[in-house]
């Protein structure tokens, strides 16, 4: 256990969470379930039986350091690696990399979004260990696969190589092929084949075996962070990192690494995963009325409305009638009435709001 580690990616804006998720509060920063913890939350605690609270870093937004160190009053400062500009995952693990390296560079690493719903932790916290087991003594790169309940078309998805199974685990299998989200046609083939999991976006490793994998998939990138070599955990690492980052090129880690790879393999996995990106996945996940509605306000009368997610601030009395599939929610000086079945075009709602009004309602 001394030798495991966990990084929590808190960086993202959660912009398909808008309104509710704004910049200066995402959703990993929300308690969007109402369980009385925070996303980010929710995520440390999962990882506190994996590794000591000490081999838990967070790598975020600069933005938000002080929301974190209220969340996490665990955590030390230097748990929080401080990202200046967003670069996507493949730097910010880079940046974690390295700083685990000066402290075990024997380390094994679950790296995970912050974000995510796991029902079934048990059955969660079963696949971390064995997978940290699997990795221990390999060069190999592994991710998690969900069994998909549905064609969804907002995730990526990982074919197995079904006839490749490890000795390991019977549940580990050799990665065929990465691809990103799919059109509603492809992704029902997906769902029907039985060979695709969701990209739950989590992975698993040594150190030693994602460090050879940045030299040689995302070696520009390496020469960067290894540049800092002996200011990492000292006074000037936040001066370094500024410059590194200015220079540094915005990629995923899925893109810069996992479908190059050749070494990656799928733990296919099933304990109740939910990426929370949308909200769709809140309602599926949320608790429903007799009618299929999601909802969240005090004062809210409902007629004949219909498999709806509703979120209301508490003081606002709303009188719905004669809607069906629709999301609406009204977060501060901003209210949001879409079709459930549109909810990806979201983010581009943002993005319209953001060339013609600026900032202010984001």
């Amino acid at each position: 256990m001394v030798n495991n580690y966990c990084v929590i990616m808190a960086g993202g804006v959660g912009s398909r969470f808008w309104p509710l998720s704004r910049m200066n509060k995402p959703k990993q920063f929300l308690d969007i379930l109402g369980t009385g913890r925070t996303l980010l939350q929710m995520t440390f605690d999962r990882f506190k039986p994996i590794c000591p609270i000490e081999n838990i870093y967070i790598v975020t937004s600069i933005i938000y350091k002080d929301t974190i160190l209220n969340q996490l009053p665990g955590l030390t400062e230097e748990q929080i690696l401080l990202e200046p500009t967003r670069r996507n995952t493949a730097p910010c693990i880079a940046y974690a990399n390295y700083k685990i390296f000066k402290k075990n560079p024997n380390a094994n690493i679950v790296t995970a979004p912050s974000d995510h719903l796991i029902l079934k932790e048990d059955e969660y916290n079963k696949v971390i260990k064995q997978g940290l087991d699997f990795v221990s003594n390999k060069n190999v790169l592994l991710t998690l696969g969900i069994k998909p309940s549905r064609p969804e078309t907002g995730y990526g998805y990982i074919q197995v190589n079904g006839s490749k199974c490890t000795l390991d685990n019977k549940n580990i299998y050799k990665v065929k092929t990465f691809t990103e989200k799919p059109d509603k046609d492809l992704a029902k083939i997906f769902y029907d084949s039985g060979e695709f999991f969701w990209n739950a976006g989590i992975f698993i490793w040594s150190l030693k075996s994602i460090m050879h994998a940045f030299k040689t998939h995302l070696p520009e990138i390496d020469s960067l962070f290894n540049e800092g070599l002996d200011v990492y955990n000292t006074v000037k690492e936040s001066e370094f990192i500024s410059q590194t980052y200015s220079e540094c090129k915005n990629i995923s880690i899925d893109y810069g690494v996992m479908e190059k790879a050749d070494n990656t393999y799928v733990y296919r996995s099933d304990f109740g995963w939910a990426d929370l990106g949308t909200w769709g996945s809140l309602h599926e996940n949320s608790s429903k009325d007799e009618n299929k509605n999601a909802i969240i306000g005090e004062n809210i009368f409902s007629y004949q409305l219909e498999n709806c997610i509703v979120n209301m601030p508490m003081n606002k009395l709303v009188v719905l009638q004669g809607l069906k599939d629709m999301i609406i929610v009204e977060s501060d000086d901003i209210l949001l009435v879409c079709k459930k079945e549109d909810e990806q075009e979201i983010k581009q709602y943002v993005n319209d709001i953001k060339l013609k009004l600026g900032d202010k309602y984001l």
